[in-house]
């Protein structure tokens, strides 16, 4: 018993030797989100990981041409270069389930918010050319494909094949079922690669997607599939994922790792990606999907009509509602996924709270702020009125830049402490956001907690702003820290009324030369 209550009031002493001799973390001059505990040793007062929810702006987009339809979901966007690309369904339900069509389509910007549809001249919808329509399941008939889910990518690869750069994720069944690629030099004309999967184990029903990891060096492939679970008789929804140096074949496939997290039914692979800001972080948005049943809450919801009559062929196209969600991993295949809903099905009083909503789409983009002279933000769009009425609208989210989640302190204040690490640039640069009265300390530290001469928490005036990259300073050094470049540290974050993003170590830039004040010490 003695032997057992020394060894109990020793732990404390052994962890935090443990902590002491662990291998400092090389961050280099990455930026590092607070999305994860990945760097975190230590949290206390009331500081907390915070999920930051996206701002609904206008509806950018409606699928209202004659091919396009009431049931575009599994949608894709990026910036490249000046011009924004989409790649969208196009199909119609009627009432009964019954589609009219399948197409994929394109549409491009100058700014994520005006889209346009190019008249492409590729395809013939009802005796005319003059459409923005890249695919059709005619056109796959090569490979069989029944799919109307597919992805759309820029191969970031430096060693891409020009006549490959632009790429597509398909379904297909001939010789055998898996996922196909296609490829493009435009981003508008595409062609079958290979006539061989470059995936077969899965089920494939919903979008399934592919990348380049230009951190691991590998491309990165996530589809749907369906894993057996204890007390779910027909089992999950959930994703599966792969790694290979090229896109030609991939290994067997792993099951996606969620620690801590419930079991829920994910719709989607996960429209994972690497967060463009901080690529060594790759974030994803799921669909999580919810059949609620008939109670008295839903018959209260928009579209009752609607609900009814398409339950009338499947009970579950009437109950099934869907939310959008948040994770992220650093790995690939072990991700820290959030129980909140990140989109929630939102106000409005029609075309919302349905199966088919909330589906965010593959990729973001950075954009103007709506606000005069404030930063630029991220954009991200999202599905809303599926299999309703005519069309699908297509809503803008906007978010913060690096905002998907904030260390966050009320006034009443608390503070994190880094794991040890190393870093190799002369600034160090916070993203965060504080009240008038709130405001971020930082003290570098040794390794075993003490701080250093020069940077202690005493030493740094309380940073009150709303800045992407506002620089630390202290009393002394200024915001100077290459002298601590290669050093094992801890960083103390001290916040009150105020959420942290993210920080960064960036290149030496000298502090600027300030006004002279009379009476200012």
């Amino acid at each position: 018993m003695t032997l057992r209550l020394t060894f109990f009031a020793l732990l404390p002493c052994l962890l935090f030797v443990d902590n002491l001799t662990a291998q400092p973390i090389d961050i280099g001059s990455r930026r590092e989100l607070f999305v994860d505990r990945f760097l975190i040793d230590s949290m206390s007062g009331d500081v907390r990981l915070q999920l930051h929810r996206p701002i609904r702006r206008e509806i950018v987009f409606k699928t209202d041409a004659p091919w396009e339809g009431n049931a575009s979901v599994y949608n894709s966007v990026f910036r490249d270069g000046d011009l924004y690309r989409m790649y969208y369904r196009s199909i119609h339900f009627g009432p009964n389930v019954k589609e009219s069509h399948f197409f994929l389509c394109y549409a491009e910007s100058n700014d994520g918010i005006h889209w346009r549809r190019p008249e492409l001249g590729i395809f013939e919808f009802e005796g005319s050319k003059a459409n923005n329509i890249i695919l059709t399941r005619a056109f796959l008939a090569e490979i069989g494909s029944d799919s109307t889910t597919t992805a759309a990518f820029k191969d970031a690869n430096p060693d891409c094949p020009s006549d490959e750069k632009y790429k597509i994720v398909v379904v297909g069944n001939k010789p055998t079922r898996g996922l196909y690629m296609l490829g493009s030099s435009d981003g508008i004309h595409f062609s079958l690669i290979s006539k061989k999967p470059f995936v077969t184990k899965g089920n494939f029903g919903a979008q399934n997607v592919a990348f380049w990891d230009p951190v691991a060096g590998v491309y990165r492939e996530y589809h749907r599939d369906n894993k057996e679970i204890k007390g779910y008789k027909k089992g999950v929804v959930w994703p599966r994922t792969s790694a290979s140096k090229d896109h030609h074949s991939f290994p067997e496939p792993e099951w996606l790792k969620f620690p801590g997290a419930v079991t829920e039914r994910l719709y989607t692979s996960g429209k994972i990606q690497p967060y463009y800001r901080a690529p060594h972080i790759l974030v994803g948005f799921p669909v999580r999907y919810l059949d609620r049943g008939w109670s008295e809450p839903m018959f209260d919801l928009p579209g009752m009509d609607e609900r009814v009559t398409r339950a009338k062929v499947n009970p579950r196209y009437g109950t099934v509602i869907t939310d959008g969600l948040f994770m992220t991993s650093r790995d690939g295949r072990t991700f820290n996924r959030w129980a909140e809903a990140f989109l929630r099905p939102g106000p409005r009083e029609k075309d919302s709270w349905v199966y088919g909503d909330n589906f965010i789409f593959w990729g973001m983009v950075e954009t103007k702020s709506t606000i005069e002279d404030a930063p630029n933000e991220i954009s991200m769009y999202a599905t809303e009125g599926y299999w309703q009425g005519k069309s699908t609208s297509f809503r803008r989210l906007t978010l913060r830049l690096d905002g998907f989640v904030s260390a966050h302190a009320p006034l009443a204040g608390g503070e994190i402490i880094t794991k040890p690490i190393r870093f190799d640039s002369g600034n160090l640069q916070l993203n965060c956001e504080t009240s008038g009265a709130g405001g971020v300390q930082v003290e570098i530290q040794e390794v075993d907690g003490k701080p250093i001469d020069g940077y202690a928490l005493a030493e740094c005036p309380p940073i009150f702003c709303d800045r992407l990259a506002q620089v630390v300073r202290w009393n002394r050094p200024g915001g100077d820290v290459r002298p601590l470049v290669g050093k094992p540290v801890r960083l103390r974050f001290v916040l009150k009324d105020a959420d942290l993003y993210s920080f960064h170590f960036v290149p030496y830039a000298a502090d600027p030369q300030r006004p002279s004040i009379p009476g200012r010490r």
